[in-house]
C-alpha cells in the first residue's frame, strides 16, 4: 500500500454502532473507553457498512432513538487504495467531518478523522500550487527545481523558450501573409494586439481549471466537454460586446463585426489548446512547468494570428 494512500491515514480505533442500536446504549459503550476519534460513528450491519453518525447526534438524540433514525445513509467513503488527497476532496465535497474507507464488499477498513483530513490539506498546499502552475507532479522535485542553480535553471528553462522564438517568427511569417489585407485596412493592425491577448487570458484560465482538477484527480475528460463550451459562451459574449462598442467608437462595422467573429473563434481554440497541452506535457514525461507556458502561448498566438487574417481577409 502507498505510503500516500487513505490507508495511512485511517484508524479503526473508533466506537461502532448497529442500525437497530438505541442512543443510550451506544453512549453507554463509549463511556469509560479511549478511541483515537469519535466525531463521527460507523454504522455497520452484518460486516457492511451502511451508514454515518456524527457524536453530537449521538449525544443531543433522547436514549430511545435508534442509530437508524440519525445516520447518513450516503456517507463519504473511498477503497484503501485512493490517493490521500483524493480522498480529502472526496470528504470536503460531501460536507462530512469524517471518511469512511470501506472495500468493493463495503466491509469496514477504517475512518478518517477530520484532523487527519487538515494534515493532508496543509501537506498538500505546495504541491497543489505547483500543479497549479503547471508544476511536476512529485512535491520533492517541486522543491529540488525551486532550490537549483542557476545553471540548471538556465539549461531547463531555455530550450521551451528557443520554441517560443521560434513561434514568434512563425507568427511573424503568418501576419505576413496578410499584409495586404492589413495594408487595405490599417484599422485592422491595431486590433490584433487585443484579440492575441484575449485568447490567450481564455487559455491560462482553462489551463488553471484543467492542472487544478488534475491535482485532486479529475480527469481532462470530465471537464473537457464543460470548459469547450465555456470557452465558447466567453468567446460569443466577448464578440457580442466589443462588436457595439467598437463601432460607436471607430465607425467601422464590417471591420467590427470581422473582429469580434475573430476574438469568438480565437477564444474557443485557446480553450482547447490549454487543455490538451498539460496533459499532453505530462504524459510524455516532460514538466509542464516550463513547457506548458511557452508553448501554450506561441501555438495560441500562431492559431489566433491565423485565425485573424483568414476571417477579416474573408469578409473585408
Amino acid at each position: 500500500m502507498s505510503s500516500e494512500s487513505v490507508m495511512s491515514l485511517a484508524t479503526r480505533s473508533v466506537p461502532r454502532a448497529e442500525p437497530e442500536d438505541l442512543v443510550g446504549e451506544v453512549r453507554r459503550r463509549m463511556a469509560g473507553r479511549r478511541f483515537e476519534t469519535v466525531a463521527d460513528i460507523p454504522v455497520i450491519d452484518a460486516g457492511s457498512v451502511v451508514g454515518l453518525v456524527p457524536v453530537e447526534r449521538v449525544l443531543a438524540s433522547p436514549a430511545d432513538v435508534p442509530v437508524s433514525d440519525l445516520m447518513d445513509h450516503d456517507p463519504p467513503t473511498v477503497s484503501p487504495g485512493v490517493d490521500q488527497e483524493v480522498a480529502a476532496w472526496v470528504m470536503v465535497s460531501h460536507g462530512e467531518s469524517s471518511l469512511l474507507v470501506v472495500d468493493k464488499d463495503r466491509r469496514f477498513h477504517g475512518i478518517v478523522p477530520p484532523r487527519r483530513i487538515m494534515q493532508v490539506l496543509l501537506l498538500e498546499h505546495e504541491e497543489d500550487l505547483s500543479r497549479l502552475a503547471g508544476v511536476v507532479h512529485d512535491t520533492e522535485a517541486v522543491r529540488s527545481r525551486t532550490v537549483e542553480s542557476v545553471g540548471r535553471r538556465v539549461r531547463h528553462r531555455l530550450p521551451w523558450l528557443l520554441v517560443g522564438l521560434a513561434g514568434a517568427m512563425v507568427a511573424a511569417v503568418v501576419v505576413g501573409t496578410f499584409e495586404e489585407s492589413i495594408s487595405r485596412q490599417v484599422l485592422l493592425a491595431f486590433f490584433l494586439p487585443g484579440v492575441v491577448y484575449m485568447a490567450d487570458a481564455v487559455g491560462t484560465q482553462t489551463e488553471t481549471v484543467v492542472v487544478r482538477g488534475l491535482s485532486v484527480g479529475v480527469p481532462v475528460g470530465r471537464v473537457a466537454r464543460r470548459e469547450t463550451w465555456t470557452g465558447l459562451i466567453i468567446g460569443l459574449i466577448i464578440a457580442l460586446l466589443f462588436v457595439p462598442l467598437g463601432t460607436l467608437v471607430f465607425g467601422e462595422f464590417r471591420v467590427m463585426v470581422a473582429i469580434g467573429l475573430a476574438m469568438f473563434l480565437s477564444c474557443a481554440i485557446a480553450s482547447v489548446v490549454a487543455m490538451a497541452l498539460p496533459y499532453l506535457l505530462a504524459r510524455l514525461g516532460r514538466d509542464p512547468a516550463y513547457g506548458s507556458g511557452p508553448l501554450a502561448t506561441v501555438i495560441q498566438d500562431v492559431l489566433t494570428i491565423a485565425c485573424y487574417g483568414v476571417i477579416v481577409t474573408m469578409l473585408l
